[in-house]
């Protein structure tokens, strides 16, 4: 092959134009751009072997609402927002994550989870069991159960814990303890009669956690163990029709109970497992309207600072299960509220433990139906009106971008959900007139963002997650990958020679 003297000079004349060289060298945007490359070309692979493994999901937290949750967070630090960082935005190594299921394009978050502690993919609905099983079939259940990264860290000595803001026999954390041919079965009121093959959700942590599989368990969800007859401290019912109290059987066990922030508080030092934590009947408050019960970094603290009293180390999966709930409600605003609080509880599992042996795991289960509009100047609030962009400077214009109906339009949206501009007419069809919205307005706490199909619920969507790893074996996380790969990384970390 020949070479031509004109390459060869136009190779040595690329070679030898420096940074120093380049015009534009001084710029803020050139030398921030030059320091991440020299970090990326300073990186070294950690191949410790992980003594601890921490599973972060904020439930619906696709790349789209990761988005948004990042500039609220710059806004209310009181930046423009889009160039703020959040604490796992820092990692060094992530990858895009393919969230479809054996029989879902768009899938829940019952064999999300699954994927992500077993290693393979499973069908909508059911949790930790083959997909060759159908939806409900309790019979063919046996034998097509799959086993746990909980299960393989107990199996090696080390704790385990799993928190969520959601009831804590929701899908997500159920999937760290339970097999389900539906995930409905929180308690036995839902389960059929004739399933004799498994036992429901909220019964199986109790066996869990007096088995010794689950050393800390805290969320939402307190009504799934307590009698139908029985009235908690809040003056609420339990769901429970075979008569267990299923608390008691815990505390007369030898584990400790908490069901307020006091309570919590309260907690003896590291070491004191078992613990399970109750904070509400059903899910947890939105962290916009918490009081009398801890934020999800205050529970990440409490789960590392009693599991690392076991020298093996242990294996927490935490959850974020509110930044969906509000999604499927259209209300961006305690999405994004509780988007932060997660980011807290990353951080503060950051600042507790030592990247050296524990291998950080920070994604979501899948996305939603959430979307952005154009073309909005720096400084937009991500909750408010799109406002215009300012030719001569940097921050908007303070004046609404206008649609072709000639009104203003918000930042984000969504296709569907209950903030649909259509309404039901007394025929059964739909018909609608976008309402004009002000910025005020917009911003409001409770405001449902516009959408256009009408539901009651807005939808998950198929699209692509974000996953970022740090710590031990991090490296592994690249490109775009299945979700079952997920296990697959923490399993390698935790057993690595």
């Amino acid at each position: 092959m020949k070479t031509s003297a004109f390459t060869i000079i136009a190779a040595l004349s690329a070679t030898a134009v420096m940074a120093q060289d380049i015009t534009q060298s001084g710029s803020d945007w050139f030398t921030a751009g030059q320091a991440t490359i020299e970090a990326r070309l300073a990186l070294q692979p950690n191949t410790n072997r992980a003594r601890n493994v921490i599973l972060f999901n904020a439930d619906g937290n696709g790349v789209n609402t990761n988005y948004a949750i990042r500039l609220f967070a710059g806004q209310q630090a009181g930046g423009l927002g889009d160039d703020h960082v959040l604490p796992y935005e820092t990692f060094a190594h992530s990858a895009l994550v393919k969230t479809y299921t054996v029989n879902g394009q768009t899938p829940d978050s019952a064999p999300t989870a699954s994927a992500m502690v077993t290693g393979v993919k499973s069908k909508n609905t059911m949790i930790n069991v083959d997909g060759s099983v159908a939806v409900s079939d309790c019979a063919n259940l046996p034998g097509n159960e799959l086993t746990t990264l909980a299960q393989i860290a107990d199996g090696m000595g080390k704790s385990v814990g799993v928190i969520s803001t959601a009831r804590i026999t929701h899908a997500t954390p159920a999937a760290a303890y339970a097999v389900t041919a539906n995930r409905d079965w929180e308690d036995n009121t839902r389960l059929p009669a004739d399933c004799t093959t498994q036992k429901d959700i909220a019964a199986q942590l109790v066996d869990a956690m007096t088995s010794g599989l689950i050393d800390l368990a805290m969320g939402g969800g307190r009504a799934h163990f307590l009698p139908a007859e029985v009235t908690d401290d809040e003056g609420k019912t339990g769901r429970r029709t075979d008569g267990r109290n299923l608390i008691e059987e815990i505390t007369a066990a030898g584990g400790q109970y908490v069901w307020n922030d006091e309570d919590f508080a309260a907690l003896s030092g590291a070491g004191n497992a078992p613990i399970l934590g109750l904070f509400e009947s059903s899910h947890m408050m939105y962290e916009h309207d918490r009081t009398g019960e801890p934020s999800l970094a205050e529970m990440t603290a409490a789960a590392i600072n009693t599991l690392s009293a076991n020298q093996e180390g242990y294996f927490l999966s935490i959850e974020a299960g509110r930044v969906d709930h509000a999604n499927h409600g259209g209300n961006l605003h305690r999405v994004l509220r509780d988007g932060v609080a997660f980011a807290e509880a990353v951080q503060m599992a950051m600042d507790m433990t030592d990247d050296s042996e524990t291998l950080i795991i920070v994604t979501a289960d899948h996305e939603h139906a959430i979307t952005f509009n154009g073309y909005c100047g720096r400084g937009s609030s991500i909750t408010g009106l799109c406002m215009g962009i300012n030719d001569e400077g940097v921050e908007h214009t303070g004046t609404p971008e206008l649609a072709a109906d000639g009104k203003p339009y918000t930042v984000a949206g969504y296709l569907n959900g209950a903030g649909s501009v259509l309404t039901a007419q007394a025929d059964g069809s739909y018909f609608g007139t976008r309402p004009t919205v002000t910025d005020e307005q917009a911003t409001d706490p409770d405001y449902l963002q516009q959408a256009l199909v009408p539901m009651s619920s807005e939808t998950h969507s198929g699209s692509d997650v974000a996953v970022y790893a740090h710590g031990p074996f991090a490296h592994l996380i690249g490109g775009t990958i299945e979700q079952n790969v997920i296990f697959h990384v923490m399993h390698h970390a935790m057993t690595a020679q």
